[in-house]
């Protein structure tokens, strides 16, 4: 009889033996193409290829088996020193969440947070522990970043506030929950 393995999204939302979350790589550093896993498929699809002269920040992935408040992976945009590879699972911690609402084409709104980690792996990053220790200018930057990131799929991203660890890891318990039992 043929074992059924576990998709990535299927995964550990949180390592139990440290405490760490689990991050899957969707999309890395740098890129232009957006990556999306689809579980039904077993492997990433190629989703947007965004604008010249404009990509991703810092890696972007999903925490598995969460639901957020839009019905995917609760997202995460993680500080690693290099780009990491699609369908890497990378332990990290959480250093904070920038809250926000999307609202969609047709008007509808809903809250999309990005929760922002930092790579356990990282040296660059190591000394990271709350959004207290980047720049102004980094968050900014992220934000901006998805505002229009967005702004090219003719939605709107509207930051509504940067809150710490407590409350990205309140987020991160909630969409577990609402995830629900595999």
């Amino acid at each position: 009889m043929r074992k059924t393995r576990p998709t990535l999204s299927d995964l550990p939302p949180i390592d139990e033996e440290d405490g760490t979350i689990n991050v899957v790589i969707e999309t890395s550093r740098g890129a232009r193409t957006k990556l999306t896993y689809e579980p039904d498929v077993g492997t990433f699809v190629a989703s947007k290829i965004l604008p010249q002269g404009m990509s991703f920040p810092f890696d972007f992935g999903f925490v598995p088996s969460t639901t957020g408040g839009d019905g995917d992976p609760l997202d995460v945009l993680l500080l690693v020193d290099e780009p990491v590879p699609a369908g890497t699972l990378v332990p990290s911690r959480l250093v904070g969440v920038i809250e926000a609402t999307q609202t969609e084409r047709d008007g509808s709104s809903m809250e999309n947070h990005r929760l922002i980690a930092v790579a356990t792996i990282s040296e660059l990053f190591a000394d990271v522990k709350s959004f207290d220790d980047l720049p102004d200018a980094v968050l900014n930057q992220i934000e901006h970043f998805f505002i229009s990131y967005n702004e090219q799929a003719g939605k709107q991203f509207e930051p509504t506030g940067r809150r710490g660890a407590r409350r990205a890891r309140a987020i991160l318990d909630e969409a577990i929950a609402r995830h629900g039992p595999e």
